[in-house]
């Protein structure tokens, strides 16, 4: 990816950049992909639903090293397609070579409404630790932060601007040439709802009726999903995640009495928060890996074990955890079920040709 920049750069400096033709046809607005069977209606009822011109723009920025202070890094680097918009390392490393302390989070199906099954609404939050109440203030964060891309709003828009090869598609996004910080944030937040994922196996065999979509074990495997094994009482909904936080005691250290993350509690300030994390989505779970938001457990294995253990103990754990008594071929099950969450429709590469 640096390398493909750099060319580009090189080439536009030489006055030969990327046709507009070359542009256009290396990243050509895409439509939504179809919502799963059965859930159409949590689709369309979304809060926003992306713009096309802003998506279209919005792809660009978001694989574009040129939004970091050093020129290095993009949102893509640690949201990569192959791993569903995560990245396989522990610990992702940002500019400078500094390395950030929590497991990057897949983007994936952000677009829709956290809506459970009794019909509640869950409000907007993202991140581990939910401190962003929006899709733009989550796109907005990562730029700013010193440890991710750590780039300043006035140098970030200075030189955007500097070239003339973005204007045309800001104006064709928001009718105006101009490009500023709302505008950057509003374009990659519109291509993050796009990156949506549906037809899966277990889609297909639950709400299209299809009995050959998933394995009997698989099958097997939703049953303990849903009832012997509660995931459901957290993975719940369009997206398998409640949208709220919950303490499995991930980090918790028993011979200082702390967590290494103090998870939602930095943000509410409040000591029931402690090691409290948001569920994660499982659509396309296997490609996640590692798990937690500290990437401390390796395999989709590790992660059933550890609920079937109960999570770690510790005085504020939730009382939803315990030992399930799950067996060997139990979790056996659990794990090829969760495989059948990978679908299609959020597929993605990074473009040839940017603006110059």
């Amino acid at each position: 990816m640096v390398r493909v920049l750099a060319v580009s750069v090189f080439v536009a400096a030489c006055g030969r950049g990327p046709t507009p033709q070359q542009l256009n046809d290396d990243n050509p607005i895409r439509p939504n992909p179809p919502a799963p069977f059965g859930m159409e209606e949590f689709v369309a009822e979304a809060p926003q639903q992306p713009d096309p011109a802003r998506a279209r723009l919005g792809r660009w920025l978001f694989y574009d090293q040129r939004l970091s202070s050093a020129a290095t890094v993009s949102c893509a680097t640690c949201h990569r397609p192959e791993y569903a918009f995560s990245e396989p390392a522990r610990f992702p490393t940002g500019v400078g070579g500094q390395a950030g302390r929590r497991k990057t989070p897949s983007i994936i199906n952000l677009v829709n409404r956290t809506v459970l099954p009794d019909g509640s609404d869950t409000p907007p939050a993202f991140f581990w630790d939910g401190r962003a109440r929006s899709l733009e203030a989550q796109v907005l964060m990562p730029i700013v932060d010193p440890q991710e891309m750590g780039f300043a709003h006035p140098a970030l828009i200075a030189r955007l601007s500097s070239g003339s090869g973005y204007r045309r598609y800001f104006k064709e996004a928001f009718g105006s040439e101009t490009i500023g910080l709302d505008q950057v944030v509003a374009a990659l937040a519109d291509f993050v709802r796009t990156r949506t994922s549906g037809n899966s196996p277990y889609d297909r065999w639950a709400y299209g009726r299809d009995g050959h979509a998933m394995s009997a074990e698989a099958q097997r495997g939703s049953e303990i999903f849903f009832f012997k094994g509660r995931c459901a009482m957290c993975h719940a909904g369009f997206n398998f995640s409640d949208g709220r936080f919950h303490n499995l005691g991930v980090g918790w250290n028993s011979n200082t009495g702390t967590f290494l993350d103090d998870g939602r509690a930095a943000i509410s300030h409040e000591t029931a928060d402690l090691g409290r994390f948001k569920t994660p989505g499982l659509r396309e779970v296997e490609k996640h890996a590692p798990y937690m938001h500290d990437g401390s457990l390796a395999t989709l294995r590790d992660v059933v074990e550890f609920y079937n253990r109960g999570g770690t103990p510790n005085p504020r754990r939730s009382i939803r955890l315990g030992a399930l008594g799950l067996t060997r071929e139990d979790v056996d099950a659990l794990v090829s079920f969760l495989k059948t969450l990978n679908g299609e429709g959020y597929q993605d590469r990074p473009p040839r040709y940017f603006p110059q």
